[in-house]
């Protein structure tokens, strides 16, 4: 087992509480309802601020935005490579920045329109606002700013939660099933390359963690019962300055977050493509791939998470064809 089996459950909880607020999230905004096998086309409420994509239709709008997706994500990460080379901390974290506020907003506003706050609006700068928008924000950007500037580890689990389902929205109207399921092969691929012959996805990680002081995923610290039982003997140790010298070895558990977002994907296409048995499928069948990778994985090697995930995505949308 990778990590202890308490941690491994945290990290199990909250992909499956991130994988549920997903589907929830993106159901809200997507206006195709499936009910007893019947596509449903309603007016269902805008991304906010303008962030809204384009339903597709036809074949070739997906492939021709399928092709768009794989660039931009090759302009990012090359350019996330580039910026880390020039140790850019202030753009780096800026970027991190906006697009935590930018997923951020769009998750929360769902839950204050929920609560009924879109039925209010608000002029300004000559454009007239939902209510829901404005207080999404007014939530995000403390929520952003503790996360990047001041790396509060609760605030930072929590706000995963609602990050990827936010950035899953954005992405789920511009794809199908063909395309999804080529982009979760193409991603599984360069997973196991980045983290098993380049290791950029470990120098990523740990320049993240060591010189950001950010993590784009699920982050735990945590020390083993070994460790724990040398802390409170130099707690009750008379020499408290050899005690003070001392290292503590402190593990990290850690969850990319494209382990996080993708499935989240994957579910929001299957759920306008099929309903909501198959998207709960697929997010299972994610959970179970990354539950055995997390099992039976070994303490201190990287294992790239998107193989096994991807596997039980694609068992999860067989189960879902074959029971609708």
């Amino acid at each position: 087992m990778k990590h202890n089996l308490k941690i491994t459950i945290i990290l199990l909880s909250m992909f499956v509480i991130t994988q549920l607020i997903g589907i929830y999230v993106v159901n809200f905004y997507s206006p195709v309802k499936i009910l007893n096998g019947e596509v449903t086309n309603i007016s269902a409420p805008e991304l906010p601020f303008g962030l809204e994509t384009p339903e597709l239709k036809e074949k070739s709008e997906f492939n021709y935005a399928f092709v768009s997706i794989i660039f931009a994500f090759m302009i990012a990460v090359s350019l996330l490579l580039f910026l880390t080379r020039l140790n850019a901390e202030f753009f780096l974290k800026l970027w991190f920045f906006l697009v935590i506020i930018i997923s951020l907003v769009i998750a929360l506003n769902v839950f204050a329109y929920q609560i009924g706050f879109f039925s209010y609006k608000i002029n300004l700068f000559s454009r007239t606002f939902p209510i829901s928008w404005l207080i999404a924000l007014g939530i995000s950007l403390p929520l952003a700013y503790i996360k990047i500037y001041r790396r509060k580890f609760f605030v930072h689990n929590l706000t995963e939660l609602l990050v990827y389902p936010g950035i899953a929205a954005v992405f789920i109207p511009i794809l199908n099933i063909y395309t999804i399921s080529l982009l979760l092969i193409l991603i599984s691929l360069y997973d196991a390359w980045a983290v098993w012959h380049s290791g950029i996805m470990q120098k990523m990680a740990k320049y993240q963690i060591n010189q950001l002081n950010i993590f784009s995923g699920f982050f735990i610290p945590y020390v083993s019962k070994k460790v724990k039982m040398q802390m409170i003997k130099m707690k009750g140790s008379s020499n408290s300055r050899k005690s003070k010298s001392k290292k503590i070895r402190v593990n990290i558990a850690i969850l990319g977050g494209g382990d996080v977002v993708f499935p989240i994907i994957a579910s929001g296409v299957m759920l306008k493509t099929l309903g909501l048995l198959p998207a709960l499928l697929v997010a299972l069948g994610a959970v179970f791939g990354l539950g055995y990778l997390f099992f039976f994985a070994e303490k201190r090697k990287f294992y790239p998470a998107m193989p096994f995930i991807t596997t039980g995505i694609f068992l999860g949308i067989a189960a879902g064809y074959l029971l609708t």
